[in-house]
């Protein structure tokens, strides 16, 4: 019997950080949850931060998952909007170390190529291979659907487990 591992894929964004939960067991992807912690845009930095952190807490709280993939931040044109992404990401690294969470992080062409193929995949192909690979899932938003895009690159690394 195949042993079962619960992952949350984190898509990271200070405005919204996407989150999908999956249950892997065996060669065997079951979708668990999704959906995207926002920030209001009219609040500090910090306070926004603090935003993603606890809504990202309640998320581990109530889905309790094994380990974590996050997206790695890539390098945009806009300076400032990188630096921002970065904080966003460094609150994701940081809740699930909090929550002992066991962290893997991949670049953004890693996980095209783990879930449709090719590393230079267009968001759409990316979300329909989402929602081939996990046939169940709501898909609440693009964040979301990103963020279970991390999770079965994370899956499809770590190979099956028995």
């Amino acid at each position: 019997m195949s042993k079962r591992t619960r992952l949350i894929g984190l898509d990271p964004g200070l405005r919204h950080t996407g989150w999908g939960i999956i249950d892997s067991e065996g060669n065997r992807l079951i979708w668990v949850a999704d959906g995207s912690v926002s920030s209001d845009a009219k609040l500090s930095l910090a306070e926004r931060l603090r935003q993603l952190h606890d809504g990202l807490q309640d998320v581990i709280a109530e889905w309790q998952p094994d380990i974590a993939a996050i997206e790695e931040t890539f390098v945009n044109k806009n300076p400032t909007s990188t630096l921002k992404l970065g904080q966003a990401r460094g609150v994701s690294l940081l809740v699930a170390s909090l929550n002992d969470l066991p962290v893997t992080e991949y670049a953004p062409n890693a996980i095209k190529k783990a879930v449709v193929g090719t590393g230079h995949a267009a968001k759409p192909q990316i979300h329909m291979m989402v929602r081939t690979l996990l046939p169940t899932a709501r898909l609440s938003n693009e964040h979301a659907a990103d963020a279970l895009a991390c999770a079965i690159c994370h899956a499809h690394h770590r190979g099956p487990q028995t």
